[in-house]
């Protein structure tokens, strides 16, 4: 056999063309997108400890003032157990709320909805993600607690309280929870279902006993992220859920969330390097240690069910 032969590259014996060797061409433009996608990494995760570097500072300084037991208590000055009760009890009201209404809506859209009807009804349930958060405040501040849950439900709650927050937070974030959601939904293949429709199942069975299994990872990191969304909001929390530091486990009363406290202490009348202005900081960094945990949560969760088809 000749070295022609041999060599794909080489003058082809059958007059085929010749298969070209795309390994050793240069492509230069290649080089700058791999260069440009890096420094974007790059830049992510030297912000991310930016964030950190700031924070650690003043949270030293803090805690050369101030012992760890009277920070971790739940009552005092710089009691901070009272602000990780509030913010975790609207999270988990508005969770209620956002869960169940974004997972059916994002099941809707992708299940059920014709292509039409898809075309006009997600952009519209993105649109709720386009409010901004003051309105939501001063919505749950006028709407929701004296028509809604004193009017309509007769609820005894005062002017400001977790529940009206929890409630709104939750319409919040249900377009954050339906868009991922929905997006996993669609990416499950269509044979999956076929194959179900074969076996005799239902729509409504092929729905949840096959996609929603089948996009469980996706889900899960919709849920979370969710979550997330939720425990960094201040605007809702600072109108409606209430600026007194206490401990209750009513959501009919109101109390203040970590990110109202930080909203409030940042209001300008703390000197800077004060021990309350250096308490926003550790406030601050128990709120992102918090927001980080439930991000690594989020990732080992759709390690641990990713499939891939």
């Amino acid at each position: 056999m000749s070295a022609a032969t041999m060599n794909p590259a080489g003058p082809s014996q059958t007059g085929l063309p010749a298969v070209p060797q795309l390994g050793r061409k240069r492509r230069p433009g290649e080089s700058v997108i791999k260069a440009v996608l890096f420094g974007s990494a790059m830049i992510s995760t030297a912000i991310t400890f930016g964030i950190i570097a700031a924070l650690i500072r003043p949270v030293i300084d803090f805690f050369a003032e101030v012992p760890f037991g009277d920070f971790f208590a739940t009552e005092g000055r710089f009691a901070v157990l009272p602000l990780v009760a509030a913010t975790l009890m609207v999270t988990v009201i508005a969770l209620l709320v956002a869960v169940p209404l974004g997972l059916g809506a994002a099941m809707y859209l992708s299940e059920y909805a014709s292509k039409r009807a898809r075309k006009y009804l997600k952009p519209t349930v993105e649109l709720l993600a386009g409010v901004p958060s003051v309105v939501y405040g001063f919505f749950a501040l006028t709407f929701v607690t004296p028509h809604l849950l004193q009017g309509l439900l007769s609820i005894d709650v005062g002017f400001t309280n977790m529940l009206a927050a929890g409630l709104v937070l939750g319409v919040m974030i249900i377009p954050t929870i339906a868009s991922l959601a929905e997006d996993s939904f669609s990416a499950v293949p269509q044979a999956m279902r076929q194959g179900s429709f074969a076996m005799g199942a239902n729509r409504m069975q092929t729905t949840l006993r096959v996609v929603v299994p089948a996009a469980i990872s996706g889900v899960a990191a919709a849920v979370v992220l969710g979550m997330s969304r939720a425990i960094g909001e201040t605007m809702i929390v600072a109108l409606a859920a209430g600026a007194q530091k206490r401990l209750t486990a009513d959501p009919r009363e109101g109390a203040q969330t970590m990110t109202g406290f930080m909203a409030q202490t940042a209001g300008g009348e703390n000197p800077v390097g004060s021990l309350d202005y250096n308490n926003l900081f550790a406030v601050g960094l128990l709120l992102f240690l918090l927001t980080l945990t439930l991000n690594v949560i989020s990732i080992s969760i759709v390690r641990r069910f990713r499939q891939a088809y």
